[in-house]
Order: structure tokens, then C-alpha cells, then sequence
């Protein structure tokens, strides 16, 4: 046993040592065109201390024109977009417009007390998915915006999960909540927020968040797609029912919905490391494990999963996941090192990219 581990662990000593040895435009070219070969269709860029080290693409905007996909193609982040939705929060909470422990029913009408911002921040709060409420009730030839959502959770009122703070369950209840909150405080249109405090403020020109006419009417924009298994190839997304909700909800915000490049997500990361948006010591809130009612912690801070790396040391990040979309942001905080992937033909390769990069950074940071 003692000498498998050995073994095992010498191989991954190779691995490393030629993962350092390898330049990293050369080691990424050739890890995307692997992936490619198993018709990877994405955007992958890699940055250190700020400037993109690596930045390119492989596959099509289009499987079915065979349109070249480009590194300046727009793609849907999905629940990447919480980060922002939490930063909007953050720079109110700075403001003075709000506290992280005001309660939700000082701005909303809802049937569900005791929750905080903090526990909608933290996906702590207990809500019922309101998802599941409006696929039940709601009238699918209109589209539904959030307070659509609000009202149907206050008419039907499903039972809530848990008592807040009890637990971590991922809610995007909760995030729809928040852009409403921000709504409710500023008396602007979250969507407005966003341009103006955000995107407009960091000069990310391609990233907004889009009705589906303003997507069709964009030429960069990079179409999601799912492999069906009995035509051997790539479809739409946009073409099963399994999207259809982006469709009837597709008023909703705060959750979701956020398009953008990978060139724009470095522009984000960049500013976070700035006092540009917010200071420096309100950011770090975003970036701290939520305390349950238990004593204990989850780690999990506003809008961004929290972790360690044993070599790049604290890393903060966050994956989305639409119809026929994988999205991703990993920075590496203490290293001030950054991945972002984004994929549209939801391919099982994702994960596997993500690790070799990480495994790249590891490699050439133990040589360094």
C-alpha cells in the first residue's frame, strides 16, 4: 500500500514538474485543442496580477452554421451573476441604505419573517424555490418579472425549507429577493443599478443583462447548445423545452442573467482588487463563511463559494449553469491569479479543464 502511494505520488511530481516546464501559451494551446478534439466549445482565459497570461477560443458560436467562435463572443454567466447582485447589496450596505441584518420584511411584502439579508446573501434563509411556484401557477404565454414571483409566493406561500440560519441550501429565491430589495431602496430598475454602478463604472461594454430580443439582436452572441446522444451532435438549447423557462421568466433578476465576455469578467476581477467599487474592508464580508445558528460555519459568503488551496492559498469562486451553458471564475486571491471558462455546449469536459489549469498555476507557483 505504502509503495502504491509512493508511486503515486512520484507520477504526480512529474505531472507538476511538466506542467512548470511547459510555457503557458503552449501547455493551454494544448490542452484546449484536446478538449476541442472532444468538441469543447468555449472561451478559456488565464490571468496573473491582472493581464492575461493565456485568452482564446475553440469551437463555434454556432454548431449548425459552423460559425468560429472568437474570444470576444458573449456568453450566458447564469449564476455567475450572483456576485454582482451581491455587490450591489455591498455598495448599498456601504451607502448606509441598508444592514446585512435587516430583516426582508422592512422592504418586502412576503409571508416568510425572520430572514435577513445576510441569510439571502448566504443562501441560508430557507426559502422554497420560487421556480417551482411559477412553473405550477403562473400563465407560460407571459413573461414573468420578479415581482410576478413575489406576488405568487405570497399568494400560493409554499412552506418554507428550515428556519433561517439553520442551514446552507442554495437559494435563488433568495437572489431575486435581493435585486428586488435594491429596487425597493434606490427606486431605480436593478437592471439600471447594474449598468450604472457597475458595468458603466468598469467599462464592461459587452456585459448586460439582455431580454431575449436584445440577445437574438447581438452578433457575438455565443448560442448554448446540448448534445442529443441519437443525432451524434449539437442542438440549440434554445430549442427544448428544458429552456423554456428562460423564456416565461425571462423578466427575472438577480439570480441570473448577466451576459458578458471573458475579457469583461477580467475587468471585475481586476476592480476587486481595488477600492473602485467598494473598499476594500466591505469586500472582505463577500468573502466570509457564513456563521449558522449552530455555531458553525459554511463556507459560502455573498456570492462567491470560499475555500484554500494548499499552495495558491485562499481562493474564492463561482460556477453557472444554463441550458447549454458552463461558466466559471476561480481567483486565487493571495496569488492574485484568475481563471474564467465559458463554455455553450454544456460539455463534461468542463471540470476536468478547470483542474488542469489549476494543476498548471500549482505547478509553476511551487517553481517560482
Amino acid at each position: 500500500m505504502q509503495k502504491r502511494f509512493l508511486v503515486f505520488c512520484v507520477l504526480m511530481l512529474q505531472l507538476c514538474l511538466a506542467h512548470a516546464q511547459q510555457k503557458p501559451t503552449a501547455f493551454f494551446d494544448s490542452l484546449l485543442q484536446k478538449h476541442a478534439a472532444q468538441n469543447f466549445s468555449g472561451v478559456l482565459l488565464v490571468a496573473e496580477k491582472g493581464k492575461a497570461i493565456y485568452h482564446k477560443a475553440v469551437g463555434y458560436s454556432e454548431f449548425a452554421n459552423k460559425g468560429t467562435l472568437q474570444e470576444t463572443d458573449i456568453f450566458e454567466l447564469a449564476s455567475v451573476s450572483k456576485q454582482f447582485t451581491a455587490m450591489i447589496i455591498m455598495m448599498l450596505k456601504e451607502k448606509g441604505k441598508l444592514n446585512y441584518d435587516d430583516l426582508l420584511e422592512k422592504y418586502i411584502d412576503i409571508p416568510y419573517k425572520g430572514i435577513s439579508i445576510r441569510h439571502l446573501l448566504t443562501h441560508t434563509s430557507g426559502l422554497p424555490d420560487y421556480q417551482d411556484v411559477m412553473d405550477k401557477y403562473w400563465d407560460k404565454n407571459k413573461v414573468a418579472g420578479n415581482a410576478d414571483c413575489i406576488a405568487y409566493l405570497n399568494k400560493y406561500a409554499p412552506a418554507k425549507h428550515f428556519e433561517p440560519g439553520v442551514k446552507f441550501d442554495y437559494s435563488n429565491t433568495g437572489y431575486l429577493l435581493l435585486a428586488s430589495v435594491a429596487e425597493k431602496i434606490t427606486g431605480n430598475d436593478f437592471i439600471e443599478l447594474c449598468n450604472k454602478w457597475i458595468f458603466s463604472k468598469l467599462n464592461m461594454k459587452s456585459t448586460a443583462i439582455r431580454t431575449l430580443a436584445e440577445k437574438a439582436a447581438t452578433r457575438n452572441f455565443a448560442i448554448g447548445h446540448l448534445y442529443i446522444k441519437e443525432k451524434e451532435q449539437f442542438i440549440r438549447a434554445d430549442s427544448f423545452p428544458s429552456s423554456d423557462y428562460t423564456i416565461w421568466l425571462g423578466n427575472r433578476k438577480g439570480p441570473g442573467r448577466i451576459s458578458s465576455t471573458a475579457a469583461d469578467l477580467l475587468k471585475w476581477d481586476n476592480a476587486l482588487y481595488t477600492n473602485k467599487l467598494i473598499k476594500q474592508t466591505t469586500l472582505q464580508d463577500a468573502f466570509a463563511p457564513m456563521k449558522l445558528n449552530d455555531g458553525s460555519f459554511f463556507y459560502y459568503g455573498f456570492g462567491w463559494s470560499i475555500g484554500h488551496d494548499p499552495v495558491l492559498g485562499k481562493v474564492v469562486s463561482h460556477t453557472g449553469d444554463n441550458p447549454g451553458y458552463k461558466t466559471e471564475i476561480i481567483r486565487f486571491i493571495d496569488q492574485n491569479k484568475t481563471i474564467i471558462l465559458l463554455n455553450n455546449n454544456a460539455h463534461p469536459n468542463f471540470s476536468s479543464i478547470i483542474k488542469e489549469v489549476t494543476a498548471y498555476l500549482k505547478a509553476n507557483n511551487e517553481r517560482k
